[in-house]
């Protein structure tokens, strides 16, 4: 899979023409620019313009500062990353598959075409499935507290460009083992690599995959199971959050030769785009232990911030890909409509140590009647569809998300 494009100059200045354009079009242009914090012109990821981590200790197997280039850099690998926040269907989302299949069936791949071509332009594409299958012969099941999903939903993630996904959620435990066997059996089918569930322990160990050469290792856990339980001696089914055992896993991976750790975290607030303290405080544990070089985050169901601790990014939390909040639940409100495409590049230095490079945003907003997942800012510079969004609910979607990671946002 090719990695996304260098963007160019001239392409960020046809953006900002076009927002200026479609801005005065309703006489309000200037108060929403005004809003608007101006994203920076990201330079091309390379190994010179990645900032390196801080060193942590004890062990910093993966982040050292980073050397100036040599004539041997373009030898040195690298590959892009894009994570994606929550896939979470509700009965509103499973009628829509049905809709889109014709009403024979379920088809989610209409509903991710609008950001197909984002998503599968990098290396690695990982998506958080925060539902369960529902095990054969049991009723499809989309409304809170418990769910068990189409089996095609996997097809679906699979179309749309992604090539693995985090399973670790509150949700995990819904429909029990006969749940997480149905879901890890979905993803095998589609040819989808997972981590979070398991059918055996085996499978609970951090899955490790090649990325352009470069080994690397998925670990996904979560806070909770909503009061569910594994079953009695299989407490590899699914991870609990807990840093000591996280910080081992990654070292144990690393040990098995993996170069690098991906962290996906099912924590954090309904509905609370801060960051809390518990968040925080595993995040500071982690993080200085040196084992994992990235973590991304889910389950607000709203933006959370984008920082560095102990040298490490943290993707708090990317809000909704897809949902029927708004439609089957109460939470969040319209900030429920609002995601988070993230993407970086990881590089190899010198000496053969990985660097993550500095984040970037690529908004996104949920439409509904029909649902489909557009890019906001493609879609205000009329480079891609807007669905049935209005001008309006794009440019207050794009404020919202510029409030939580304007320093981040993706140029064009």
């Amino acid at each position: 899979m090719p990695r996304w494009g260098t963007r160019r100059f001239a392409a960020i200045a046809s953006l900002v023409t076009v927002i200026v354009v479609v801005a005065c079009g309703d006489g309000q242009g200037a108060d929403r620019s005004a809003q608007l914090r101006t994203p920076p012109l990201l330079r091309p990821l390379t190994p010179s313009s990645v900032a390196p981590a801080t060193p942590a200790s004890p062990v910093a197997p993966s982040h050292v500062p980073a050397h100036e280039p040599t004539t041997t850099v373009a030898t040195l690998r690298r590959f892009t990353v894009l994570a994606a926040g929550d896939v979470l269907s509700h009965t509103s989302v499973i009628r829509q598959a049905t809709s889109d299949a014709g009403g024979i069936g379920y088809d989610w791949a209409p509903m991710f075409e609008p950001v197909r071509s984002i998503i599968e332009r990098a290396d690695v594409a990982i998506c958080h499935l925060e539902t369960p299958v529902a095990p054969p012969g049991t009723e499809i099941d989309g409304v809170v507290p418990t769910f068990g999903v189409p089996a095609e939903v996997a097809v679906g993630i699979k179309a749309a460009g992604f090539d693995r996904c985090s399973l670790a959620s509150n949700h995990t435990m819904d429909k029990g083992a006969a749940g997480i066997d149905a879901t890890v059996t979905a993803f095998d089918a589609a040819g989808l690599g997972h981590a979070g569930m398991a059918r055996n322990p085996d499978e609970a160990l951090p899955s490790i995959f090649d990325a352009n050469g470069v080994t690397v290792a998925h670990i996904s856990a979560t806070y909770s199971y909503n009061g569910n339980e594994v079953p009695a001696g299989e407490p590899w089914r699914s991870n609990l959050i807990d840093p000591t055992r996280i910080i081992a896993e990654a070292g144990q991976a690393r040990v098995a030769g993996a170069q690098v750790v991906i962290l996906s975290l099912h924590w954090g607030q309904e509905g609370n785009g801060e960051v809390t303290s518990e968040q925080r405080s595993v995040a500071e544990q982690i993080t200085a232990s040196g084992t994992v070089d990235l973590i991304i985050g889910h389950h607000a169901h709203v933006a959370q911030p984008i920082e560095q601790v102990n040298g490490r990014w943290v993707v708090f939390g990317m809000g909704n890909l897809l949902s029927g909040m708004g439609d089957s639940t109460d939470c969040c409100g319209v900030r429920a409509l609002d995601g988070m495409l993230v993407r970086t590049e990881i590089a190899e230095q010198q000496d053969g140590t990985f660097v993550v490079g500095r984040p970037e945003v690529v908004p996104t907003y949920l439409t509904r009647s029909p649902y489909r997942i557009v890019s906001v800012s493609a879609a205000i510079n009329g480079t891609s569809t807007a669905g049935t969004a209005t001008s309006d609910e794009l440019w207050a979607s794009l404020q919202r998300t510029n409030a939580v990671v304007g320093a981040f946002l993706a140029p064009g």
